[in-house]
């Protein structure tokens, strides 16, 4: 039996779906979403699959389920562009009054989408899922998670909701305005921060993952962190200058204290361990610091190609342009 997207005046859900290697989980999430269509029959919904260039059957068994479901539609992408790209081609894709991105892996229940559509149809414009339980994630990724959102809020005027991802409710308003930040190295869920609207939060025990394998690994939760903060905060550049000015008053006043002290008791012989250790200190921090430097000029040098965020190879089912 193929289904229908209805009515085409009622309105429009649209749910988010990146895949990336997902072969093992994509029945178990069709059979999961299924009930939810069912118990929102005032509503239409489509799904907007994105093939982030999987080397497995991901995309195979997604278009065997646009074949018989016509709400699913699948954008092949023309390589892997990351989770980021993805979930930006499904955004510009989708038609929805409202979009809800989720993870294939059902660690975020799909049930908590009709808790969402409840707040939105109450006037919310933004429904947020924080995660209150995250004993299904390992101990290391629960650390580095609450390390990240700290120093994050410390030093960024965009603060980010704590242990909130990207499965949230986003109204058709704020969609159209997230999609005129044209910036190409993109954080989103800065991005979802930084646009606002009215805003309410609903709180969830995250699950633990249906099948498969988190595709995060620990260099790459690292990277995707400095990503955040040099994308909201200059904080890090600050900071350097700091340091600079603070080395260059302790130098200053050690100065005075050798000048003072050849003159009241001569010269003695200097020691090289000590200058060994200060010449090798202060390498380094001049290494970090261009390090840090390096990280701002490489986002205004990839900024400036103007290369598009993400390449579509295909389109499958009724994914609509626009």
């Amino acid at each position: 039996m193929k289904f229908s997207n209805g009515d085409s005046n009622r309105k429009k859900i649209s749910i988010i779906v990146p895949f990336y290697n997902e072969s093992e989980s994509i029945t178990f999430f069709y059979e999961a979403l299924c009930p939810i269509f069912n118990n929102a029959c005032d509503l239409d919904f489509e799904v907007v699959c994105i093939d982030d260039g999987s080397n497995d059957d991901t995309l195979n068994k997604l278009i065997s389920i646009t074949e018989k479901d016509s709400r699913f539609n699948i954008i092949e992408l023309s390589r892997n562009f990351g989770k980021e790209a993805a979930l930006t081609a499904g955004i510009d894709k989708s038609i929805g009054d409202a979009i809800i991105p989720i993870d294939a892996d059902l660690q975020d229940p799909p049930e908590l989408i009709l808790e969402m559509i409840k707040e939105w149809k109450k006037g919310a414009e933004v429904v947020l899922a924080r995660r209150v339980d995250r004993r299904s994630d390992s101990f290391f990724k629960r650390i580095t998670a609450q390390l990240f959102y700290r120093f994050h809020n410390q030093f960024s005027s965009i603060k980010i909701p704590d242990n909130v991802g990207d499965f949230r409710l986003m109204d058709r308003i704020a969609v159209d305005a997230l999609k005129q930040i044209p910036e190409k190295q993109r954080f989103m869920k800065g991005l979802f921060a930084w646009i606002g609207f009215k805003t309410v939060t609903i709180d969830y025990a995250r699950n633990p993952r249906i099948s498969g394998t988190t595709k995060f690994s620990g260099w790459k939760l690292w990277n995707f962190a400095l990503e955040g903060i040099t994308s909201f905060s200059t904080i890090p550049l600050r900071f350097w200058t700091y340091i600079g000015g603070l080395g260059a008053v302790v130098t200053f006043f050690y100065a005075l204290f050798i000048v003072t002290k050849t003159l009241i008791y001569g010269i003695d012989l200097p020691g090289y361990a000590s200058l060994l250790v200060v010449i090798l200190f202060f390498s380094c921090l001049q290494l970090i610091s261009l390090g840090m430097l390096g990280e701002y000029i490489g986002r205004i040098y990839m900024e400036t190609k103007h290369r598009p965020i993400y390449l579509i190879r295909k389109h499958y089912g009724n994914t609509n342009e626009s």
